[in-house]
């Protein structure tokens, strides 16, 4: 069975860092769009950056330009979000999605990806 399984949460203070990471079991995440999303309580689920397959074009919203970074380890079949310059407003459940039919680019945020991992926690406070 497919899966995503997301790591790295946590309560960071404002300012701080943290890395998440997105494991693939029985598939290549080199094969596919791999988004990084996110969702905070009452709010509707937000698409922030995304690594296409093969060329590995990264795009970014808005609200994490320049902050946050997507980066993807073939060996470790792994993708990975480094996130700095935390702020409370980035407390969210994260979420990473696999696009199976993208191929090259980065799907529009909005567009139903294939797999979805279970979310993890990030919380940023002092």
């Amino acid at each position: 069975q497919v899966q995503l399984v997301e790591s790295g949460g946590g309560l960071v203070q404002p300012g701080g860092s943290l890395r998440l990471s997105c494991a693939a079991s029985r598939f290549t995440l080199d094969y596919y769009a791999i988004g990084w999303f996110r969702q905070a309580p009452g709010k509707e689920r937000e698409g922030i950056s995304c690594i296409s397959s093969s060329s590995g074009t990264t795009d970014y919203a808005d609200s994490v330009k320049g902050r946050f970074t997507i980066s993807r380890d073939s060996a470790k079949n792994t993708v990975y979000l480094q996130m700095n310059s935390l702020k409370p407003e980035d407390t969210a459940v994260y979420y990473c999605a696999a696009d199976l039919s993208a191929i090259g680019y980065c799907p529009d945020y909005k567009t139903a990806y294939d797999y979805w991992g279970q979310g993890t926690q990030v919380t940023v406070s002092s």
